[in-house]
């Protein structure tokens, strides 16, 4: 089997226990192709919906990375670990946990939705210096990590078996589900961290709707899957242009935009049910910033 020539996004449900370096690996052997690149990494331990860019699909990558995400994670509080998950080792045991209730765990997690800034657990991919930060921490660095900008959307618990809190949350991308942990228990003064994570959707996409490692060697199942590179860009504002604009834009050239055009907002340009370009308004046309081969 090969999708050399098939351009478009694969949903995969990655198990727990590869890195997403893995799955990719995995998928371009699987599918005969080099040209395959994912939209966001989920930790080792964690399992869940990656969604993979194969062909001229790699292209499409940044247009997904920032779509919003949905998990369901399990933290245990009585203590933080040094990665802010399973993995980690602990930091200052405390049986403190005993004396909770479920209304203050509950208020706990209230109090963290909405505009926040977080700040990345040590061990994590985010790069410092051009490094990542787990490559620093595991030499035994100590660098000061900035907040960043999140939003958590919101937070629904699904159950509370202390000290174990299992929830599910949807939250802007760059948001660190670990760190959400690691918070709660400084919140609750009893440490925290995360020991289960699986990502259920990004943006509007599903993991019910994904592929096992197993159903790669299946082309009926990968094809079933398959999203094509016009339904990947459902999320943004398109517009259907005739065959004039077609050759300009495929030439590089600019054509006019929609009068309701936000201007600097990535646009996708379709002829019929095809893919021709993603473009950006800028005084009144649309200037094309990725153009994609058609017939």
């Amino acid at each position: 089997m090969t999708f050399e020539t098939l351009d478009g996004v694969l949903p995969v449900d990655k198990p727990a226990g590869p890195t997403s370096h893995d799955i990719v690996a995995i998928a371009r052997r699987a599918l005969n192709t080099r040209r395959v690149g994912h939209t966001g990494t989920l930790d080792p331990f964690a399992s869940g919906l990656m969604l993979l860019c194969l062909g001229q699909a790699t292209r499409l990558a940044e247009y997904l990375t920032g779509l919003s995400k949905e998990y369901r994670a399990t933290a245990r509080l009585g203590f933080a670990t040094t990665t802010d998950d399973v993995e980690g080792t602990p930091i200052e045991p405390t049986d403190a946990w005993q004396s909770l209730s479920p209304d203050d765990v509950t208020n706990a997690l209230s109090a963290m939705v909405g505009g926040v800034k977080q700040v990345p657990p040590a061990f994590s991919a985010k790069k410092l210096a051009g490094e990542r930060m787990y490559e620093r921490a595991r030499r035994g660095e100590v660098v000061e990590q900035q907040p960043v900008s999140v939003v958590i959307h919101e937070i629904r618990i699904v159950e509370i078996a202390l000290p174990d809190i299992t929830f599910d949350v949807r939250c802007s991308s760059g948001t660190y589900v670990r760190a959400i942990a690691r918070d709660l228990g400084v919140k609750l003064s009893v440490g925290g961290h995360l020991t289960a994570l699986r990502r259920n959707a990004v943006g509007d996409f599903t993991v019910e709707n994904a592929v096992t490692l197993n159903d790669m060697h299946d082309e009926s199942r990968v094809r079933a899957a398959w999203i094509s590179p016009l339904e990947a860009m459902r999320h943004l504002p398109q517009y259907s242009i005739g065959d004039d604009a077609v050759a300009a834009i495929t030439h590089g050239r600019a054509v006019p935009a929609p009068v309701d055009t936000i201007e600097n907002t990535p646009i996708v340009l379709t002829r019929g049910d095809t893919l021709v370009a993603i473009a950006s308004s800028h005084n009144g046309a649309l200037h094309p910033r990725k153009v994609f081969s058609h017939d």
